[in-house]
This record gives structure tokens, C-alpha cells and sequence, in this order.
């Protein structure tokens, strides 16, 4: 079925609910037919940055493949090992088509972070070489610092606007410039925050690797819901988690690697199926290469396959039907939320980000303030939302640098409570610097419904005028 995408049209009145959802009744049907369970136990589920939900069919079409078959451990030749080799190499071919990504090799990891790692430990980080990151980051990205550090390479990061969360992009290129290096750099940031939701411009892969960086992206909040064309853009490694796409399975991610970069990653150790000769005798051993010489030991042969169902069932929707809905949905909950005011006028949310819907993907932030305009500890909410059987998110989300920017804690803050003590936690810190940290996300995704979001908005309406 064709869909006229312009008959999508915002129409704001004096009340939100005047906004048409694109392609409502598509996405309601599809509601029905693939994620019944929701409504079955009364779900309102708002957390698809935190993971996606599966449909009924994919399962179903992965159960009969399951029973239909014979599967053994890959790595041999006899028969079951071929089908099970079959099938993985299937649905690699599969992600690399579905990212336009013929210049890549597709290494399956664990998930995201395990893709991650293996870029951190991999790379020929030097005394000289740079790490330039931006502040917003998810601590797997964060992480590839102690890697640098180690090699004594220094660490650099970047922050992003207090006003809107986006990139000032006279400091970072200011900052891209000033530490180029003749050392392997590498500078880093994800196509969309897993935090607020802001879309960063991918044009920055290109100018840093004009500059003489690699650019590591980080894809596991944008392509839920964004198309990733690696024709288009091509940063030297992209991060990529399966089950925030399409649900199910969990546990597999994969890295992509520009074939062109392939050389530079500098692998630490061998193990299972990652070499092509290994001897105990003489302590040597030859790589494999390609995508073998990252996939340590027997790969999720049972589960790959039913990466290329997932990844068939978003084609057979279409990612830009996808993201047209979910801009509505996130358009939806946030003119709604910023219509509820307490009598004195003071607001009852404020959400972080920026205004342009344009630079926003299927998540926000925000935080809930009582009539005096004292903020309401997150886990009140999450608490009360919890018992509306409402799935939403709380805390840093693994981004320290959107929290730290958020509620304005300096680097001297930091410092000071790190040297003053050799552990500590996230109600200690509070406690500490006598500010809060963290915050609610509401994410949403292609099984979101109208009725979903008024449900979490006449919940924020119950906090209207309370004093406490």
C-alpha cells in the first residue's frame, strides 16, 4: 500500500489531541495484529531506547525455522554445521544490504558495547594519538578512553550546548583542529543520543576524517528508527545493536568495519575460530581475516538467523514510514506535556532538547516540578508510573555527560568528590554535591498508540498543583 506522506499534517489548536498521527491506522492495526500482548496485560510501554519490542510473527517465523531444521556449531563441514553457516551468513548479508554497506565487513558481537570494545582494544592508540569524544556519549563509548589512556594517548571531551543539547560546531571543530595529531586518532559520537534524543549531523564523520581521524559512530539509538545509508556517509566503524531495532533476539549487535580501515585494528589475543594457523610449539599464529578474526569462539548460530527475519519485517513496513510516525508520536507527547501547568503557572515538565523536531529522534527527557517548582526525584515518578503498569526509564542512562551538562556540575565538582573517596554511588554523589542527577526518558516506537501516550499525560496531570 502506498502511503501520501503529506496528508500528515500537524493541526494545533487550542489542544494537542488535534495533532494527526501519521499513518494512524496502519500502526493501529499493526498494534493488533503484532503486539496484542500489550493491551492484553495492560501495558503502556514507552522505553524503545531502552530495547525494542519483537512481533508475534517474527517469533513464530524463527520457532518454525528452529523446528524445522537442524543446527550444529559452525566451523566444520559436515552437514548441520553448513546449515547452521548457511543461515549466519544469510543474515550478515542481510545487514550489510540493509545498510548499503558493500565496504564493510559485518562482525557479530554480543551487542553494542562488545562492538565497541573491540574498536577500543584494537586500536593502534599511541603516546601522541587523540581521542576526541563528544560529551555525549554512552559509557561503552566512553569507555574506549581507558584504552587510550593506557597507551598513554590523551582523551578529549567535547561538550554540547546547555540550551538545546546539540553540538556547537565552532568548539567542536575548534577542538577537532586542535588536537590533530600524526598518531592514530580516532574521534567518536553517536548518531543520535541515547538520552534526549538530538540527532547529531553526520556530516561531521566526513570533516573529521578530512582532518585525519577515524570517526567511530555509534548507531544503536538511531537506526530504531532512522535510515543508516553507509553510501551515503562511511565512518571507519559503526556500532549497532539488533534487539533496539526489531526486539528480538537479544544478545547480538554487530560491528561494522570499512574494509579500508580493516588493517589499522591491531587485535590483542586469538581465540576459537579467529585464526587460520596457531601453534604452541613456536607461539605463533596467523589472523583470519575478514569478519572471522573478531568473532571470538562459536557465534549465537541459533539465534543470527532471526536477525534477517527482524530486518525483513522493518523492509516490509519501511524505515521511512517508521520515522514519519514516530516524529508525529514524539511531536504528539511533547505539545501535550507542555500544556500542563499548575494554577500558579508554573510548569509541571520541562523537557530537554532541542525545539526543532527535525533534529530530534523517538526519545526525549524530562523532569516533573511540583507548584513551588521544586523538581520531584525521578524515582517518585517512576515509582507512580509503575503502578500504572506505564514503562518509562529513569536516572543518567548510562551518559554522564548529558547529566553533568543538565544540572550544571563542573569539572572542580567532579574532581573533588573522586579524590574524595575511592568509591561511591549515585545517591552518595547526590548527597555530595547537593544537586540532583538524572532524569525521566519516554521513548517510542512503531507499536506506540495514541492511547499509550494519553495515558502517561493523564498521569502527569494528577501532579498538577501538589505541593510536595
Amino acid at each position: 500500500m502506498m502511503i501520501n506522506f503529506s496528508l500528515f499534517k500537524k493541526k494545533i489548536a487550542n489542544s494537542a489531541n488535534q495533532i494527526e498521527l501519521a499513518d494512524d491506522a496502519f500502526f493501529e492495526d499493526l498494534r493488533k495484529r503484532e503486539f496484542s500482548r500489550l493491551d492484553e496485560e495492560g501495558h503502556v510501554y514507552l522505553d524503545f531506547t531502552g530495547g525494542g519490542l519483537y512481533t508475534a510473527s517474527q517469533i513464530v517465523k524463527h520457532q518454525q525455522q528452529l523446528l524445522r531444521h537442524v543446527f550444529g556449531n559452525p566451523h566444520s563441514t559436515n552437514p548441520t554445521s553448513l546449515k547452521a553457516t548457511e543461515l549466519v551468513e544469510e543474515a550478515r548479508n542481510k545487514v550489510l544490504d540493509y545498510f548499503n554497506a558493500s565496504d564493510y565487513y559485518c562482525v557479530f558481537t554480543q551487542n553494542a558495547s562488545g562492538a565497541l570494545k573491540i574498536v577500543g582494544e584494537s586500536f593502534p592508540f599511541a603516546e601522541g594519538s587523540q581521542f576526541v569524544v563528544l560529551a555525549d556519549n554512552h559509557n561503552s563509548v566512553n569507555g574506549i578512553r581507558e584504552f587510550c589512556n593506557f597507551k598513554k594517548g590523551n582523551t578529549t571531551y567535547v561538550p554540547v550546548q546547555y540550551e538545546d543539547l546539540e553540538v556547537n560546531s565552532d568548539v567542536l571543530l575548534s577542538a577537532l583542529k586542535s588536537h590533530q595529531s600524526e598518531y592514530p586518532s580516532l574521534f567518536a559520537f553517536p548518531a543520535q543520543s541515547n538520552v534526549s534524543g538530538v540527532k547529531h549531523d553526520l556530516n561531521w564523520i566526513n570533516i573529521a576524517q578530512k582532518m585525519g581521524y577515524r570517526v567511530l559512530l555509534d548507531a544503536a539509538a538511531f537506526v530504531p528508527t532512522s535510515i543508516l545509508n553507509l553510501k551515503e556517509i562511511q565512518p571507519d566503524f559503526v556500532s549497532v545493536s539488533f534487539y533496539k531495532i526489531f526486539g528480538y533476539p537479544t544478545g547480538i549487535g554487530c560491528l561494522l568495519i570499512k574494509k579500508s580501515s580493516f588493517e589499522l585494528l591491531q587485535k590483542p589475543w586469538f581465540a576459537g575460530g579467529t585464526v587460520t594457523m596457531v601453534s604452541v610449539a613456536h607461539q605463533n599464529k596467523f589472523l583470519a581475516h575478514g569478519h572471522e578474526r573478531f568473532e571470538d569462539g562459536t557465534l549465537n548460530y541459533n539465534n543470527i538467523p532471526a536477525i534477517k527475519i527482524g530486518l525483513d519485517f522493518i523492509e516490509s513496513i519501511g524505515m521511512k514510514r517508521i520515522n514519519t510516525r514516530v516524529r508525529s508520536l514524539i511531536e504528539y507527547i511533547t505539545a501535550e506535556l507542555r500544556l500542563i501547568k499548575h494554577d500558579n503557572g508554573n510548569e509541571v515538565v520541562k523537557i530537554f532538547g532541542p525545539k526543532n523536531f527535525d533534529h530530534r529522534g523517538g526519545n526525549i527527557i524530562v523532569n516533573f516540578f511540583n507548584a513551588q517548582g521544586e523538581m520531584i526525584p525521578y524515582a517518585v515518578i517512576e515509582g507512580q508510573t509503575n503502578e500504572q503498569m506505564i514503562s518509562i526509564r529513569s536516572g543518567c542512562f548510562c551518559n554522564p555527560g548529558i547529566d553533568e551538562i543538565n544540572y550544571c556540575i563542573s569539572t572542580e565538582d567532579m574532581a573533588s568528590y573522586f579524590m574524595s573517596r575511592d568509591h561511591g554511588g549515585h545517591e552518595d554523589i547526590k548527597q555530595f554535591l547537593g544537586k540532583m542527577r538524572g532524569a525521566i526518558r519516554i521513548s517510542v516506537g512503531m507499536a506506540t498508540v495514541r492511547r499509550d501516550i494519553d495515558k502517561l499525560i493523564e498521569f502527569v496531570k494528577t501532579l498538577r498543583n501538589k505541593h510536595e
